[in-house]
């Protein structure tokens, strides 16, 4: 059983300190007669063989000693310990059996060690000088071997007759004093490192610790439990609070559950690599950022278990699972028991419904197994006569049960209402998951798109934390007053906060992060990893507040949402900040101020709020905080609330409302609802999780996003074909002549660079209609259109929204999908809406006249990268729809090679258009010449016909 990395450098820092003689291999028929005595460390070798022992209790043959020694601490066992290890009666007992042969010895541990636990983990253990750092560290024990009878009760640490004893102690601790630790360790469920403890109760308490405090550890053994991952260093201990369930998971144990720790998963899949005679293969995370999963158990949010879906994972599994149950029901003889199963061993077993499973011995019964199903993570306990002999056949396919660790979630993993909420949403569907880092264990965000709505499942388990006493309820004809109108939309949507608990004590808590800010560095707390759904704090009108994470453009650009003020953001990631971990707990249990509401009777739709009416709304109910209102309707589905609003307490009468005024004016223009249809090729998704589009305008995705750069094409080679491939110099193309359109050439970004004809370009195509027409843009210069994107999007989020006269062929910055794209305006219709041509992309959109903005000249310097292009080397001029969707299929979203056979100039930038013939040169054997694959398709289709 190999150590994780992270503990082999804390393992050889010990060695370093002790350091010890390595022997040879060891011949046990050799050794135990052997008169050579080397010189080693006693007690360096007696403190691991007593850690092995603890994760062997039921002993294990003394030939197996060295091979288990040189695992798990990387240094050969010393063949004198073996002759000594009759004599360390402390810690061991040697039995005979009735052989002669000096192997067959067995290994116990000595009576008193028993009960002794496995030395936990030590995480991020390289820099243990560093208190700070390492108080919010998880530190979890290893699991018991699986042959332990006890291998479902909960791990306890070690007693203090099996470590090292520290001195006694001068004087009781005050109650005030316990319960602040007490506290502490509450905070800390995973473990906190005892060392650690001095600076985090003064940085929590402003208050120094009894300096005898970490000098009697023993003080705190009636609230927290102390373990000893170094015994020959008992200053490093690990103080872990005390469970109060008690051993409730004893009844649990023959349940078909995943029981099992993250240790004693990958025991057991060690285990049974060595165990048997066949390697089976380690389970590769995919490829894909977004792979579908089936959940199957969470005991804790750090290990939830489930499979991937899709070839080479559930299809595999599924084939090999039909493969097994043919392979068992041909041959009665492959049906007999395993004779003699032993702990740890792969086998295969009869289960429900005559389905053959493959699964790994936990422990080993009378008359029954424990058996836990590699495949399908879960244990159950079984009859032997169910077990059978595993196939060498079916050692091929990776085990598909694994696990995965829920981001954001990490502080509340054991909390019953997240797991609850988790076991509701999640377990046993098939979700997508959006993976962000890809270790051992992947750190991964779950989403649910089955909805009309993607839902972030790790989001929605943190908000199931809230103490709904701390939000003001809603019901209808009720009258609230000293309300504050925090936002109103673009489309009259506004967001409230009402007077409640909840908004009184998150106001204290953010004067305390402000104190607590302005007393540390708080680049201590820059967010490192973003995803959508996270919580963090970011600068709100100069000072910190809650925000959510709701939509990332790439890297370094990221929209935010201000929870508490319904303010929508746009900033760079350094702007945000990690909530610091004395205040998490209470920020989470508070829900978000910010009432989402829609004024009663005035429409909420496409077109209906003109730009002047919302700035009449904003400037009546902005920064007033004496508004009321009285509820209408509470909407449930849509999260919204529908009221009639007041700039004075007079709510009684309905004349007065605001909903009434702008009803009566012209600002207001009630419009029917317009619903949008595209049936042109989509740009590159900033979306990966679906298709669906919000109709707001003003709306923000709830699902992750990344950066728009397609990956590089194959590096160049000399194109085979009827062209060969050019040098590729680039030269300034001709400019256009003076444009007709209203706009002066001077406007205008400088004209793209094109090499000369017959020389390559790598390219991308962002849309695909036929061969006749589709959009190349330039791979080299992508980088600088994302920079772009994320420049527009810090300007213009922030810039205040001012009335806009929108006219025909005139260049706008317009709002898509929550990106900021250049534009050109095509027509402008009755309702509200504008149609434009996005000049990067090359796709038609229909947007808010709204959310358009004046294109400044910071944003005129980079050429329009979309270019209209035709595929050369084909004579068709019409083509049927199969043939566009073969090409499409060939081309779109993908990047490769263009040799450029024609230019042909236009008036306008957006006017060029190239003939070029397309290669796919990612394949290393052959290049794929799309016009050929074209010409063979209607050869084909004309064959038919």
């Amino acid at each position: 059983m190999t150590l994780p990395t992270r503990f082999q450098k804390e393992m050889h820092a010990h060695l370093s300190r002790n350091p010890q003689q390595g022997g040879p291999p060891v011949n046990l028929n050799e050794s135990f007669g052997s008169s050579k005595s080397k010189p080693y460390n006693p007690q360096q070798v007696q403190s691991h063989i007593r850690e092995i022992l603890a994760k062997y209790s039921n002993g294990f043959w003394v030939s197996k000693l060295p091979q288990i020694y040189k695992e798990l601490y990387k240094q050969d066992l010393p063949p004198e310990a073996i002759k000594d290890l009759e004599t360390w009666t402390h810690i061991c007992i040697v039995e005979k059996t009735c052989s002669s042969n000096s192997s067959e010895l067995l290994l116990y541990p000595a009576k008193e060690q028993t009960s002794t636990s496995i030395p936990s983990q030590v995480l991020n253990s390289s820099s243990p000088a560093s208190p700070a750092e390492m108080t919010p560290t998880q530190m979890r024990p290893l699991s018991n071997h699986p042959a332990r009878s006890d291998s479902c009760s909960p791990q306890s640490p070690p007693s203090s007759s099996s470590s090292p004893s520290p001195p006694s102690s001068p004087a009781a601790l005050s109650p005030d004093l316990k319960q602040k630790l007490e506290e502490l360790l509450v905070k800390y469920s995973s473990g906190l490192w005892a060392h650690a403890l001095p600076k985090l109760f003064q940085d929590t308490y402003k208050a120094k610790l009894p300096a005898h405090v970490l000098e009697n550890l023993d003080l705190l053994s009636d609230i927290c439990t102390i373990n000893y991952p170094m015994p020959d260093n008992p200053k490093r201990a690990i103080l872990y609070r005390r469970s109060s369930t008690g051993g409730a998971e004893d009844e649990n144990c023959n349940r078909r559950s995943s029981s099992t720790s993250e240790e004693e998963m990958r025991v057991r899949s060690e285990l049974g690599r060595r165990l048997s005679n066949h390697q089976v293969p380690q389970l590769q995370i995919p490829k894909e950022e977004y792979p579908s999963v089936l959940v199957m158990e969470a005991t804790n949010t750090n290990t939830v278990i489930l499979r991937y879906i899709g070839e080479g994972y559930s299809m595999a599994q599924d084939s090999m699972e039909d493969e097994m149950r043919v392979f068992y029901g041909l041959d009665p003889s492959r049906q007999a028991p395993l004779s003699s199963p032993s702990s740890g061993q792969l086998v295969a077993v009869r289960a429900e419904e005559e389905e053959i499973l493959r699964a790994q011995i936990c422990e080993v019964m009378p008359d029954k197994v424990k058996v836990f199903y590699v495949d399908h993570g879960f244990s159950e306990v079984i009859s032997k006569t169910k077990v059978l002999e595993l196939h060498e056949k079916f050692f091929k396919l990776p085990f598909q049960s694994t696990k995965c660790k829920l981001a954001g979630l990490e502080p509340f993993c054991q909390e019953p209402l997240v797991l609850k909420k988790f076991e509701t949403m999640a377990s046993g569907r098939i979700l997508l998951a959006e993976i962000l880092e890809r270790g051992q264990i992947p750190l991964v965000v779950l989403y649910d798109t089955s909805q009309d709505d993607d839902v972030n499942i790790n989001a929605a388990c943190v908000k199931a934390l809230q103490d709904k006493t701390l939000a003001s309820p809603l019901q209808v004809n009720s009258a609230y007053m000293n309300v504050t109108v925090s936002s109103v939309c673009s489309d009259g949507t506004l967001y409230c906060q009402l007077p409640s608990r909840g908004l009184a004590k998150l106001n204290e808590i953010l004067e305390k992060i402000e104190n607590y800010f302005h007393a540390q560095v708080t680049s201590e707390f820059l967010v490192s990893r973003p995803f959508c759904g996270k919580g963090c704090l970011a600068r709100y009108k100069g000072k910190w507040s809650r925000a959510e994470i709701t939509n990332l453009h790439g890297n370094r650009v990221l929209d935010i949402l201000f929870i508490d003020v319904g303010v929508q953001a746009s900033v760079e990631v350094f702007e945000l900040r990690e909530i610091p971990p004395l205040f998490l707990r209470d920020f989470v249990s508070i829900p978000p101020q910010a009432v989402k509401c829609c004024l009663a009777d005035l429409a909420v739709s496409v077109g209906s709020w003109s730009p002047d009416a919302v700035q009449w709304l904003r400037e009546k109910v902005l920064n007033t905080s004496d508004c009321s209102m009285k509820v209408a309707k509470v909407d449930e589905t849509k999260r919204s609330v529908y009221v009639y609003l007041f700039t004075d307490k007079n709510f009684h009468d309905q004349a007065r409302s605001l909903n009434h005024q702008l009803a009566q004016s012209d600002l207001f223009k009630q419009q029917p609802d317009v619903f949008l249809t595209s049936h042109s090729p989509t740009k590159m998704s900033a979306n990966p999780l679906s298709s669906k589009t919000s109709s707001s305008s003003d709306s923000t995705s709830s699902s992750p996003t990344q950066a728009p750069v397609p990956a590089k094409p194959h590096p160049r080679r000399t194109l085979s074909g009827p062209k060969g491939g050019g040098g590729g110099n680039v030269i300034s193309a001709s400019p256009p002549e003076t444009p007709s359109s209203p706009l002066s050439f001077l406007q205008l970004p400088p004209l793209l660079e094109l090499p000369n004809v017959g020389h390559n370009m790598d390219v991308y195509v962002s849309v695909a209609c036929h061969p006749g027409h589709f959009v190349l843009q330039p791979w080299r210069d992508m980088y600088k259109l994302v920079v772009l994107m994320g420049e527009m999007i810090l300007y213009y989020n922030k810039t205040e929204e001012k009335p806009l006269k929108v006219e025909k062929n005139l260049i706008y910055a317009a709002k898509i999908e929550n990106n900021w794209h250049r534009v050109l305006v095509k027509g402008v219709l009755t309702n509200g809406l504008v149609s434009v041509y996005e000049l990067d992309y090359g796709k038609h959109e229909l947007v808010s006249c709204s959310q358009l903005r004046t294109l400044i000249k910071e944003f005129r310097q980079l050429p329009f990268q979309g270019i209209h292009a035709q595929l050369a080397g084909v004579k068709q001029k019409q083509w049927s729809e199969e043939a566009s969707i073969v090409f499409r299929n060939h081309v779109e979203k993908k990047p490769l090679v263009a040799q450029l056979e024609g230019v042909q100039e236009g008036a306008n930038p957006w006017d060029r258009k190239l003939t070029v013939f397309l290669v796919d040169t990612s394949q290393e054997e052959r290049d794929i010449w799309v016009h050929d694959i074209m010409a063979e398709f209607a050869e084909e289709l004309s064959n038919a016909l």
